[in-house]
């Protein structure tokens, strides 16, 4: 009997202990469900609290494309131009980039003024033969918004617009209001230092290929190493990601641009596009743009993928349209974390004719004549990066004043 009685004790006492345990695996999971909502990325749009009092009847110019949006949390977005219309904010004129504020327009391709027609607002085209606002242009305009998705490279296009913007807002007395997002390759910074000599529109300024930094960030190095024409300063406030560092990865959900269709191709693009400076084709005219790469003049039995660039969205005119191009396909690759040399040095050694492998631009790309000059002496991949470590090591000291994000 007493047997008995002491048996049932434990079985009720086992059974509390696994109502217990199962209560507070419960709570446990429920607790990591609400952290991981609280902890989720909020982009600087989305945080319309730190930023709506400021343009209540104020006039607005936006940068900005169709990456400029404010999420929801059915998983679809609103663009910012439509909230803030919506919040009966009063936005003036709408300042485009390379690729337009649809983001439809080809790598290089002008992009005009014009009238958007969902809103009918004024669109100005700071790509071309125009890459600066005029105080025409700005007259009226209170404060200016830049929100456009960056993918943290030199030579893509969107920092020097906001460097063009910067100056034309210091010149002419006008807030910029960064809404800053994450970068996608912001967990490692490598490549050569851009040499003066090398400077254009696809590279502006002192820095590595891949640089590290955030829209806000990096406006807040250009303010700080005056580098704005006269050393001017900018009025800059950056509404800030909420629950970001730099070795968080991040999906951008709407290509920032056509050719960068998707997150391996982002992560692809600093090493790939080096070859915009050769005749080798970097995906173009393909539905996967910077994830392979081939070439006409590339040694078919050391390539042996093979595809044909055709026109397409972002590609009207690819390179080596119609030929069929030997090379690789990088689909699968695994992430990158540092630039990648040893596709683009085994291109070089495997073209039918070198002397025609490079062009002119190449060195804009890279922001130096030296990187040419090295693959074409055989140096080694290894040999090459150590050549950049002083300047990597001196980039990194001025860096981290600006970072806002560890």
């Amino acid at each position: 009997m007493l047997f008995n009685r002491l048996l049932k004790n434990t079985f009720f006492i086992l059974a509390l202990g696994l109502i217990s345990c199962e209560a507070q695996t419960k709570k446990q999971k429920t607790s990591a469900v609400n952290t991981s909502v609280e902890n989720s990325i909020v982009v600087g749009a989305n945080r319309t609290q730190k930023y709506i009092p400021l343009l209540k009847n104020k006039k607005i110019g936006i940068v900005g494309n169709q990456t400029s949006i404010i999420f929801k949390k059915n998983g679809d977005h609103i663009h910012l131009v439509d909230s803030l219309l919506a919040a009966s904010i009063s936005i003036e004129k709408v300042f485009s980039p390379e690729h337009g504020f649809r983001g439809k327009a080809d790598a290089g391709e002008k992009v005009n003024d014009g009238i958007d027609t969902k809103t009918g607002l004024p669109l100005v085209s700071l790509y071309g033969s125009h890459k600066k606002p005029t105080p025409e242009q700005l007259k009226g305009i209170d404060i200016m918004i830049f929100d456009i998705q960056d993918v943290g490279v030199r030579f893509y296009t969107y920092i020097s617009t906001l460097h063009y913007v910067m100056e034309a807002c210091a010149e002419n007395n006008i807030l910029l209001l960064i809404l800053d997002r994450p970068n996608p390759n912001g967990h490692y910074i490598d490549g050569p230092v851009l040499e003066k000599s090398q400077q254009s529109f696809v590279g502006m300024h002192p820095v590595p290929i891949v640089h590290g930094m955030t829209i806000g960030e990096y406006a807040q190095m250009i303010n700080g190493e005056n580098w704005l024409d006269n050393k001017a300063k900018c009025d800059l406030m950056v509404i800030k990601i909420k629950n970001y560092d730099h070795h968080q990865p991040y999906h951008i959900p709407i290509k920032p641009s056509p050719n960068l269709p998707n997150d391996q191709a982002i992560n692809l693009y600093p090493s790939l596009c080096f070859f915009e400076g050769t005749n080798v084709n970097a995906g173009r005219g393909t539905d996967h743009q910077f994830q392979v790469f081939g070439s006409p003049d590339l040694d078919a039995k050391i390539f042996e993928y093979t595809y044909i660039p055709k026109p397409n969205e972002g590609a009207k005119h690819p390179k080596n349209k119609s030929e069929k191009c030997y090379g690789m396909d990088l689909t699968f690759t695994e992430k990158q974390s540092e630039i990648n040399l040893t596709w683009l040095i085994k291109a070089y050694q495997n073209t039918k004719n070198k002397d025609e492998f490079f062009n002119s631009f190449f060195s804009k790309l890279a922001g130096t004549k030296k990187l040419r000059q090295q693959i074409e002496s055989g140096m080694s991949e290894k040999e090459i990066k150590a050549t950049w470590k002083k300047g990597l090591e001196d980039y990194k000291t001025i860096q981290k004043k600006y970072l806002l994000y560890r």
